[in-house]
């Protein structure tokens, strides 16, 4: 996908002067950097002392060490699975190939590489994910658990090949931030669980080739911030990543530079990324999880380094953290809304971990869980070596005393999301909050006044999801549509208007009107103007007496054909019979079902998988896809009557 003159264009309409003129910066540093790169500083005496206190790996549940052996044995005979391809050659990857379209990434310096491009290119997530090192880590953690020193001799092996193949600068693996902060965070850990072998400190401290990358990446990351815009999840990988190796690799005369401004830098963006409310300000929530797994993992750095960390750094974590548990449903799902390409800050772990129950469990052993938090039954290999590194909240004075919430928060006014909680483990957000964060809203989707709703856990009306970024416009358009969400487009257009795959040029403002958990009947509504020259709004009601949920959707202004969509979960069999549909599923073998009563005055229709244009599917991780029955009516309004929808369940 390479960009337009438009699109540049569009793109400069969103920044501010400030951050142009650090993006002309930018431009001329690397112009001037197309030399030669220069040589770390010489290094003498260097030692790596972040090692993981005695007893560390003791604690490691036995469960959880299993499923990690068995990841890392997948990986050391090669195979993996990135974002729905399935790999082999893990052996000896090829770092500049893309398995997905079979392309090899151009060489060359890395500013002139057109990663955008997938003709050019490939997919470029599934080039630069592996190269994240994040597999390292776990084999790195598979070596340290078991003594094992094929797991580390792999590592090793690994990792000379990569510094070989991508030297300071050149090829697409110096492009982006984000790459190169989560890599260095890999780095520090890789280096941390393999140090009881004998060949650690010859593959990274006395390496001069491992010390010159870890000197270039933290010299890029130091030169090329993400900036204005652009400051979202990926400033704060940066800043981790940063401050985790001036930390870790505490080698060369810049890294108390390096390490200071990291952590100021870090400090300021988790506040500006985060509201008040402690939900992620992308309003998605897999970023939130990345964050927050970034965010705890530059604080066990610092601490381990006996660094001091600002306390509104752990206030920020702390809230992120009571806010996670807040909004996950009864098997600690959280809401699937806007962009998620399961990104993660540090993997230790094996397949079959769940990801929001471990960061809930290193959040109860760093911060405390509230009598409200939900149970955390599952176990995982991080969390106690995040905690052995972590100074606990209220000891130490690492954190001040803070009001945390008494009762379990359903309505976070600042980010519009409430939650409303019914019998038979009913879960519905209702989404009335911002478009998305900064100018350019780079992960928010168009789905203003959009719920979702659960049933034990089963998406009954799902958010489908994100499924790709780059290289499939059609797909990349429909996944962040209007008609892609459970809310009402009018005259066929979004509520905000896209100016590229991750930019928005106009968003849909959007106001709550009420927020009212409590009683027997939850009650929220709200409305936006996207659609200019109308508003759009929605009531929500669920009544825990009859396990009703009903929704009405009224539009003020002149008459304009309607599309309602109700996008149903995967598990989720429709039948759908004039205006009403008899929804059926199965949860642990139990046979559950309910009935969906559709506005009258339009023309419905189901859709299943269909490709031209895309509609009827779900994504349930980036890159894989599947079909999923959607529900669309159709029809007119000019204002005078309200669409009623009635989603009731049976038992």
């Amino acid at each position: 996908m390479t960009m337009s003159v438009g699109w540049y264009l569009r793109r400069l309409s969103r920044m501010g002067p400030q951050e142009i003129a650090g993006r002309v910066t930018d431009t001329v540093r690397r112009r001037r950097w197309r030399a030669t790169p220069p040589d770390c500083p010489s290094v003498t005496g260097a030692r790596f002392t972040a090692v993981l206190p005695a007893g560390t790996l003791a604690a490691v549940p036995a469960d959880a060490a299993k499923r990690l052996v068995a990841e890392a044995d997948r990986l050391m005979d090669g195979h993996a699975e990135f974002f729905g391809v399935v790999r082999d050659d893990l052996a000896d990857p090829d770092w500049w190939r893309d398995p997905k379209t079979g392309r090899r990434a151009p060489s060359g310096y890395a500013f002139d590489v057109p990663y955008r491009s997938e003709d050019a290119v490939g997919d470029i997530k599934q080039i630069w994910e592996p190269s994240r090192h994040q597999y390292l880590t776990q084999l790195a953690a598979a070596y340290a658990i078991t003594g094992n020193e094929r797991y580390a001799e792999r590592v090793a092996e690994h990792l000379r090949s990569w510094w070989e193949t991508n030297p300071p600068l050149r090829g697409v693996h110096w492009l982006s931030g984000i790459e190169l902060g989560i890599r260095l965070l890999s780095w520090v850990w890789v280096r941390r669980l393999l140090d009881g072998w004998s060949g650690a400190a010859d593959l990274f401290e006395g390496n001069p080739v491992a010390r010159n990358q870890i000197w270039h990446h933290q010299r890029w990351l130091a030169a090329f911030p993400s900036r204005g815009s652009s400051a979202n999840n990926h400033v704060i990988a940066e800043d981790a990543g940063q401050l985790a190796a001036a930390c870790a690799f505490d080698w060369f005369p810049e890294s108390a530079r390096w390490r200071a401004g990291a952590l100021r830098s870090l400090d300021r963006q988790l506040r500006a990324n985060t509201f008040l409310s402690g939900l992620n300000r992308e309003l998605a929530t897999e970023y939130h999880g990345l964050v927050l797994e970034l965010g705890l993992a530059a604080v066990a750095e610092a601490d381990a380094a006996g660094v001091p960390v600002p306390t509104t750094v752990r206030l920020v974590l702390l809230r992120m953290t009571d806010a996670l548990a807040a909004v996950v449903d009864n098997r600690l799902r959280p809401p699937r809304q806007g962009d998620a390409d399961d990104g993660h800050g540090l993997i230790v772990d094996g397949a079959g971990t769940d990801r929001w129950g471990s960061l809930l469990a290193t959040g109860e052993a760093v911060f405390g869980r509230l009598d409200w938090w939900p149970a955390v039954t599952g176990t995982d290999v991080r969390t106690p070596l995040l905690a052995a590194l972590v100074k606990p909240y209220s000891k130490n004075g690492t954190g001040p005393a803070v009001s945390r919430p008494a009762d379990r928060p359903d309505h976070f006014a600042d980010a519009g999301m409430t939650i409303l909680r019914g019998p038979e483990e009913i879960w519905c957000r209702c989404d009335g909050g911002p478009h998305g964060f900064l100018s350019i809203a780079a992960h928010a989707h168009a789905d203003a006044l959009s719920v979702e709703v659960r049933h034990d856990g089963i998406d009954v009306l799902a958010d489908p999801g994100t499924y790709c970024y780059h290289g499939q416009p059609e797909w990349r358009q429909y996944f962040r549509s209007t008609l892609g969400h459970n809310t009402l487009q009018l005259d066929g257009g979004d509520q905000s208007v896209s100016g590229g795959p991750f930019l928005w040029t106009r968003h849909a403002q959007t106001r709550v009107l009420t927020a009212d958990t409590s009683g027997e009947v939850a009650r929220w509504s709200a409305e936006h103007d996207g659609y200019q020259g109308s508003v759009h709004r929605r009531r929500v009601e669920l009544t825990s007496e009859s396990k009703e949920l009903r929704l009405v959707d009224e539009v003020s202004g002149p008459a304009r054909t309607v599309q309602l969509a109700f996008h149903l979960g995967p598990a989720i069999t429709a039948d759908l019979v004039g205006n009403r549909a008899r929804l059926t599923w199965t949860r642990d073998g139990e046979d559950r079902s309910a009935v969906l009563d559709l506005p009258e005055g339009l023309s419905w229709r189901a859709h299943r998988g269909e490709s031209e244009p895309p509609l009827g599917w779900y994504s349930a991780g980036f890159g894989r896809k599947e079909p999923a029955t959607t529900l669309i009516g159709t029809g007119t309004t000019d204002g005078t009557e309200a669409f009623t929808t009635v989603l009731g369940f049976r038992g």
